[in-house]
């Protein structure tokens, strides 16, 4: 049987830097909560689902209204596991149940900025364009061109032929917020990844993205999400 479109969320149970991070408390509720519904609530997807080594993660992702058909293999549940490895187990799992679907959306369970108009917007692009995928970008708050490096504990310019350039000539640099994937299914998995496909992107603020890494992270995504509510 050939579908429409799925959402897969990853979240393993192991995390290095902040512990339990994909089901934290963020503002109310787990923060994996956040992906779930946005997912839901874009009535795009035929099987919101999440990728889960873990039994915790599972329940909680199904209290919020997220398939989980079966627990990621052990395998793909390492911190070296790849993007690339859980879609490709999903993928071949549902295929096995005679599923299979035409686009897919990655979408990270600690991307409480994500919203159902997001995706909504990152589908119709991904149509519209005909475009391999689509995926959040945000502008370099300064010119990468200007850049410093340290050589041999010396300070230089890493691009020096820019000394001298003004900041508003200098080409624009973006860079990926790490929040969601929609991509066509089949090119995904014959390509390797967004970065080997024709891709698009949506351009988002600095308020709508934050890395969650660290203590501090944490407490910044909650500033920018009240911020933004």
């Amino acid at each position: 049987m050939v579908l429409n479109k799925i959402c897969i969320i990853p979240a393993r149970g192991g995390s290095q830097r902040i512990p339990r991070k994909n089901i934290r408390d963020f503002l109310g509720k787990p923060i994996i909560a956040y992906a779930i519904e946005a997912a839901l609530s874009s009535q795009l997807f035929d099987e919101v689902m999440v990728s889960t080594d873990d039994v915790e993660i599972a329940e909680i992702a199904k209290k919020y209204g997220a398939s989980v058909p079966f627990l990621r293999n052990s395998d793909n549940s390492g911190s070296m596991s790849t993007t690339y490895d859980v879609i490709r187990e999903v993928t071949d799992e549902f295929a096995n149940l005679g599923m299979t679907f035409t686009h897919t959306c990655c979408l990270y369970a600690t991307s409480p900025f994500v919203n159902s108009e997001k995706l909504k917007s990152a589908f119709n692009q991904l149509i519209q364009t005909g475009c391999e995928a689509v995926f959040t970008v945000q502008e370099y708050s300064y010119p990468i061109q200007r850049s410093l490096v340290f050589k041999d504990d010396v300070l230089e310019m890493k691009w020096p032929e820019h000394l001298k350039s003004r900041s508003q000539d200098l080409e624009k640099s973006f860079h990926d917020c790490g929040q969601f994937y929609f991509y066509d299914t089949q090119a995904y998995l014959n390509k390797g990844g967004v970065f080997k496909m024709n891709s698009s992107a949506i351009i988002i603020s600095e308020l709508e993205s934050q890395d969650i890494d660290t203590e501090t992270d944490w407490k910044l995504a909650e500033l920018k999400y009240t911020l933004i509510k």
